[in-house]
């Protein structure tokens, strides 16, 4: 149980036997221990009567146990490069249970190094449906997969065009049937700042809990829970730093529901384990949405304390 390794895939290469995982209450507030999860809709289950007569799961739990689930065919991974138009089809919640096919879609073979171990570019593509096959997730990713031998595979797919073949997802056909009003009820909001406005989180977070998250959501990556597959030092699930981001996204902009799509999301360097993370959000122009929502397009630029950026993640967002 060593693979596969980079040599071991092929294009259009399916897998699909990771453990389907029943969203519970227990396991979202586990998450929200790890992550610090600070949607009002997870936390808040009277207002979510309310609002969607459901209690939504938080957007980031979904993803990360949908990737968790895609690490099947990326347990060796040495690195994940970058995550390309994700969809959240629909919101799923508490009760629901999340099952993941994974594609590998292309595959290039990275230039050699001398001194260095060789690797390839692995792409692929994540469907994820709940218990009753209604479409939940569909996104891609690239990871970064060691070969075994020196011999060269011949991969030379273009992975710039990964996801590029399938129309951009629109956010607005994303937006759930909830109620505003109720959202909004009894409380103070701010007003959505202009297209252009840079907010800084100021305080970082720790990040704390990286392979309880990784076995949280069925993440088998060796490098996020044995040192010695990581070169002496585990590595964090990029789930998990998408995670931290997204809840100083919310100390930002508090008044979002929820996150509707990603254009993208590029790991810009490691992190690890005692990290201190800070963001950077940018809001840019929003749209008339169904039901008086608007979706806000956002950047978010996260940082760690030695200065060197660690991801650059583009989303839409739900906000009243």
């Amino acid at each position: 149980m060593d693979g596969p390794w980079f040599e071991d895939l092929a294009v259009g290469q399916v897998f699909d036997s990771a453990p389907g995982c029943t969203l519970t209450e227990g396991r979202e507030r586990q998450h929200q221990a790890i992550v610090g999860d600070r949607w009002r809709l997870t936390l808040d289950h009277h207002l979510a009567d309310r609002v969607a007569g459901v209690h939504p799961a938080s957007p980031a739990m979904v993803w990360n146990v949908a990737i968790g689930q895609s690490t099947l065919a990326t347990r060796r991974v040495r690195a994940n490069l970058f995550y390309r138009r994700l969809a959240l089809l629909r919101q799923p919640c508490i009760g629901d249970t999340l099952r993941t096919t994974t594609t590998i879609v292309a595959l290039r073979e990275n230039s050699r190094r001398k001194g260095r171990a060789p690797t390839g570019l692995a792409a692929l593509r994540m469907q994820t449906v709940d218990q009753e096959t209604r479409p939940v997730l569909d996104f891609y990713r690239c990871a970064m997969i060691p070969l075994r031998r020196e011999q060269p595979t011949g991969h030379a797919d273009d992975l710039d065009a990964v996801g590029m073949q399938l129309p951009q997802p629109q956010p607005d056909a994303l937006v759930p049937n909830w109620d505003r009003d109720a959202f909004l009820a009894g409380r103070r909001t701010e007003a959505l700042p202009e297209p252009g406005t840079v907010l800084d989180v100021a305080t970082g977070d720790v990040i704390s809990g990286a392979p309880e998250l990784a076995r949280l959501t069925l993440n088998v990556a060796a490098v996020h829970h044995d040192g010695r597959a990581a070169g002496g030092r585990r590595l964090v699930y990029g789930g998990h730093t998408i995670a931290v981001a997204a809840s100083q996204l919310l100390r930002a902009l508090p008044d979002l529901a929820t996150v509707l799509s990603w254009d993208s999301c590029d790991h810009l360097g490691p992190v690890h384990e005692g990290d201190t993370l800070t963001t950077k959000v940018t809001v840019g122009p929003s749209l008339a949405a169904p039901g008086g929502w608007r979706v806000v397009e956002l950047r978010a630029e996260v940082t760690a304390e030695d200065g060197s950026s660690v991801l650059d993640w583009r989303l839409s967002a739900l906000h009243p």
